[in-house]
Order: C-alpha cells, then sequence, then structure tokens
C-alpha cells in the first residue's frame, strides 16, 4: 500500500487552506507591496523542490511552493478587496499612510 498519494493530498488541502488565511492577515499586517519578495520565496521555494532526493518530497515542497506563488499573485487582489469594504482595513496602516500623503 502506498500512502504518498493521501499525504500529497492532506499537504494539498492544508497549504491551499492555510493559503487563503496567510493572504489576508499579510495584506492586514504589511500590505500588498510585499507580494514580489512572496512571488520571489514561492519560486525558491519550488525551485526546491527540484532538488529534493524523494518523490514525496519534492511533491509536498512543490505543492508549499506553488501555493505560496498563488498567494503572492493574489495579494493585489486582496488589497482590492479591502478597498471595497468586503474585508477589515488594518486602522493603524490606514494612518501610516495617510501621514505620509
Amino acid at each position: 500500500m502506498n500512502i504518498t498519494g493521501v499525504w500529497t493530498g492532506i499537504t494539498m488541502l492544508l497549504a491551499i487552506g492555510l493559503g487563503f488565511l496567510w493572504v489576508i492577515k499579510l495584506e492586514y499586517h504589511v500590505g500588498a507591496q510585499v507580494w514580489k519578495l512572496v512571488l520571489a520565496l514561492g519560486i525558491g521555494v519550488t525551485a526546491a523542490s527540484l532538488f529534493m532526493p524523494s518523490f514525496a518530497s519534492s511533491a509536498l515542497l512543490g505543492i508549499l511552493g506553488g501555493s505560496i506563488i498563488w498567494g503572492a499573485l493574489e495579494l493585489p487582489d486582496q488589497e482590492e478587496r479591502v478597498r471595497r469594504g468586503l474585508f477589515p482595513a488594518n486602522p493603524k496602516r490606514q494612518e501610516s499612510q495617510e501621514s505620509e500623503r
């Protein structure tokens, strides 16, 4: 019996589910301007999956990297959702942005 598929599926479910949460939290606390750094991190994790010694570790790291890449590309969209009022804006960040203008 090979349980690799089950672990891969569970990892994928967790990576996608937690991806929703960290995108919302990162935009709230830091803002969407960090999306390029997050994208670079995701590309790095995905590239690292190419050098893993086993299929399972490579697949799990690839899923994690893909989820991070997706989240990076989702950050600007999350900022727009906050602007439209679908998610709460961070009042501390708003004050600092207004004082910079």
